[in-house]
Formats: C-alpha cells, sequence, structure tokens
C-alpha cells in the first residue's frame, strides 16, 4: 500500500523591502529666508521691466530718432523684446548648471548680472549725444539682461519648491509672484511720481535714469541675501544619492526624456506671460499711446491694480494648496476667455471707473497664474533635471509669446486697425493654457517627483 507524501508547496521568500525615504522635515525660518531671497531678485528683475514699460514712450525719445511716435514705440518694444530672444540661451547655460552645481551658486549669478545690465542702462547717453552707438548700447544692456534671467525665474521657483513642504508649496510659491508685483509697483510708483514732478524735458534728459541706477545697490542687497542660503535639502540629497560629484545631465536628456512636461510647461508658461505682458507691460502704454488716456492716471489705474493683486496673492497661493493647482489655473484661463473682450471695452471707456474696474478684472484673473505656477510649474520635472528642463521651457515659451506680446499686439492692431486686438490675443492664449491645465497632473499637497515628502518642522 503506498504512502501519502505531504508535499510542501514553496513560497517564495519575499526580498528585503525597501525603506521608503525618510520625509524631509523643513526649518520654517529658513524656508521663509530662502522665499525673502528669491522674491527679491525676482523684484529687482520686475523693477526693470516695469520701469521699462513704464516709460518707454520717454526711452523712445530719448534712444531713437525722432520721428513718428508710433515707430519710435515701436523701436522700444523691440529693444524690449530683443531681451527674450536670448532668454532661452541663458537658460541652456544656467538651468543645466543648477542642475550640477546647485540652484544657490547660479541664483547669486544672475543676480549680479541682472543688476549690472540694468545698472548700465541708466548711463548709456542718448541718441543726440552719440548717434546710432546709444540704441546699440541699450540692446546690448538689454541682451545681458535677457541672457541672466534666463536663469532667473526657473531657479527662483525651483529654490522655493525644494524648500516648501508639499502642504504649504502653493502659499510659499505665490510670494514669489508677490515679488514680481513689488517690483512692478516699486518701477510703476517712481515712474508715477517722476512724471507728476519732473517736465517733460528734465525728464527726457536725466529724469529717466533714476530707476535704472537704483538697480545697482538693489543687486548688492540681493547677492547678500543670496549668498547666506544653504543649498535646497531637495538638491542637497540628489547630491548625497550620487555619492560624488553630480553626473553632468546632457541638455539632449533635459529634453527629450522629458518631452511631455515640456510641452505642457509651454503652454501654460504661455497663457501666463502672454496675460501678465499684456496687462503690466503693455497696458500703460496702450492707455497712452493708443487710447490718449492721460499719462499719470493712466500709471496710477495700473498701480492700484498690482496693490489688489498683491493684497489677494499669498490668499490665493494658500487656496491652490487646498483646492488644487489646476482648478485655479483653469478658473483663470476661463475667465480670459469669457472676459478679455467685456473688460477692453470697459477699458475703452475712458472713464477712471471704467478704465479700474476693466483693469481689475483682468488683474484678479491674473492673479489665478501668479498664485499656481509657482509651485505648478517645478513640480513638472523631477529633481535630477529639474532646474535645467523647467529654464529651457520656462523662456522658450515667454521669448516666442510673452515678452514678444507689446511688440506683436502693436503691430497688429497697427495693421488692422482693430483696437480690440489685446482681448483677442488673450482669449487665444486662455484656450491653449486651458487644454494645458486639463492634461497636466494634480500635484497640490504631493511630493515633488524625486524627492521625498517635506513636512513643516513643528514649532
Amino acid at each position: 500500500m503506498a504512502t501519502a507524501t505531504a508535499v510542501t508547496p514553496s513560497v517564495p521568500v519575499p526580498g528585503p523591502r525597501k525603506a521608503a525615504p525618510a520625509p524631509t522635515v523643513t526649518d520654517p525660518a529658513l524656508v521663509r529666508r530662502a522665499v525673502k531671497a528669491a522674491a527679491l531678485g525676482n523684484a529687482m528683475e520686475w523693477f526693470d521691466f516695469g520701469v521699462y514699460s513704464y516709460i518707454a514712450v520717454t526711452l523712445g525719445k530719448v534712444f531713437f530718432p525722432s520721428g513718428n511716435p508710433t515707430a519710435q514705440l515701436l523701436s522700444t518694444f523691440g529693444a524690449f523684446a530683443a531681451a527674450f530672444l536670448v532668454r532661452p540661451i541663458g537658460g541652456m547655460v544656467f538651468g543645466p548648471l543648477g542642475d550640477r552645481v546647485g540652484r544657490q551658486k547660479v541664483l547669486a549669478v544672475t543676480m549680479i548680472m541682472m543688476a549690472a545690465g540694468t545698472f548700465a542702462i541708466g548711463l548709456i547717453p542718448s541718441y543726440a549725444t552719440i548717434g546710432v552707438g546709444a540704441p546699440v548700447l541699450l540692446l546690448a544692456a538689454r541682451l545681458v539682461q535677457g541672457f541672466s534671467t534666463g536663469g532667473e525665474y526657473a531657479g527662483a521657483s525651483t529654490f522655493i519648491a525644494e524648500y516648501a513642504p508639499d502642504k504649504k508649496r502653493g502659499f510659499f510659491g505665490s510670494w514669489l509672484e508677490f515679488g514680481t508685483l513689488a517690483g512692478y509697483i516699486g518701477g510703476a510708483g517712481l515712474v508715477t511720481l517722476m512724471t507728476a514732478l519732473l517736465s517733460d524735458n528734465d525728464l527726457t534728459s536725466w529724469g529717466w535714469r533714476i530707476p535704472f541706477l537704483i538697480a545697482g545697490p538693489m543687486g548688492i542687497i540681493g547677492l547678500y541675501l543670496r549668498m547666506r542660503l544653504e543649498e535646497t535639502p531637495a538638491f542637497a540629497a540628489e547630491v548625497e544619492k550620487a555619492e560624488s560629484s553630480r553626473p553632468k545631465v546632457p541638455l539632449r536628456e533635459m529634453i527629450t526624456g522629458q518631452w511631455r512636461s515640456l510641452f505642457l510647461c509651454v503652454a501654460l508658461v504661455l497663457v501666463f506671460n502672454v496675460t501678465d505682458y499684456m496687462l503690466l507691460s503693455y497696458m500703460p502704454s496702450y492707455l497712452t499711446s493708443e487710447l490718449k488716456y492721460d499719462e499719470t492716471h493712466g500709471l496710477l489705474v495700473v498701480l492700484a491694480v498690482m496693490t489688489l493683486m498683491m493684497i489677494v496673492q499669498p490668499f490665493a497661493g494658500a487656496l491652490t494648496d487646498r483646492v488644487g493647482r489646476r482648478p485655479v489655473i483653469a478658473a483663470g484661463c476661463a475667465g480670459f476667455l469669457l472676459l478679455s473682450v467685456p473688460a477692453l471695452l470697459l477699458i475703452r471707456q475712458g472713464s477712471l471707473v471704467a478704465v479700474g474696474l476693466g483693469m481689475a478684472a483682468l488683474g484678479l484673473l491674473l492673479v489665478c497664474f501668479t498664485a499656481a505656477m509657482p509651485a505648478a510649474l517645478p513640480a513638472l520635472f523631477p529633481t535630477r533635471v529639474r532646474y535645467g528642463s523647467l529654464s529651457v521651457g520656462f523662456n522658450v515659451s515667454v521669448s516666442l509669446f510673452g515678452g514678444t506680446t507689446p511688440l506683436v499686439v502693436t503691430a497688429l492692431i497697427g495693421a488692422t486697425g482693430d483696437m480690440m486686438m489685446p482681448a483677442y490675443y488673450m482669449m487665444a492664449a486662455a484656450v491653449i493654457g486651458g487644454f494645458a491645465a486639463w492634461r497636466m497632473k494634480e500635484t497640490a499637497g504631493r511630493p515633488l517627483p524625486g524627492s521625498p515628502p517635506s513636512l513643516e518642522a513643528p514649532r
């Protein structure tokens, strides 16, 4: 009689499980210091852009031959747009460098270059003094600024995003654009004060130089703050993981390896910057040159709208942490699609109340982007290539669509005679941005790709 033999089924022995990465615990004081340093650099960058935009009519008289005022304004905006042509080059240099040697070091370099380029504009002689050399030197200074800013926004937003705890990344990131608005308000306020106090002759002969010369001491302060910062925890962990010097990441890998995220980045930055430059850079000149609006009152309206945006900005940033980045960005796109034409019609009414209401509507819609983008854009890319990939995507989009907005819209109005072109341009951008918001993943409250969870230390 056969004896049954018990057979023990083989059970695979589980291997050792990989331990989940330990969360990063952030020091609130250190996070606030990092946010201040990054926001100040952004403020200095946009102080210059704000001054350049608000005093564009005067700069046209100073640097370009006398003649058709529209041609002078186009030449001035042409020099403004030229800086954006080199921004992708700056991004391709500073972005990979930031992923290689660290965010803090690169941001210190961009601060020096931005301050030097802006300060140099204030020293350039006028066209009446040195002829064609004046616009050439202006263009050279703008190219220095454009090259340095190629690494500024991507680095600053990456820096804040990698320091901030996951559940407050939207709130802390919103302070980067708070710095942008503060820079614009500083530039606009100074130009408004000078326009009110100085005669046209004084403003054209020497007054226009003052805002640009202020960049020197601002740059020194910003550099001091940035040099005191430590490297971000995410980058430090990436270096430690490599166990030695950081491996060089080819630029090709930053692009082809992240193509989907890059397309989303370009589309999101397009709607963000077209609407941003339309409202904050182009509208002051639109009110003055196209609608023949009183220059001082026009600047005061823009100044009031930016102040309103600053007040709302941190609250909107905190809202993105609660409801998500996608709903807030989508709401902004829908608002620009539906309200751009009514808002511009209000502005074209010409009365102070109508202009103020139209500009305020556009400004509050723009806050949907300024509050969400500093946290949403860095979260598109992993730590290893975040600075480089974001620099490429951001600057390509800004160069092609954002920085050229004043020039393109001015040319479109001149070619068609249709004063509603600014509204149509914003609506087209909103369609593209809305599609990108639909396709992007929600990142609010979640760790950055390639980084462990980030928690705030208890107080």
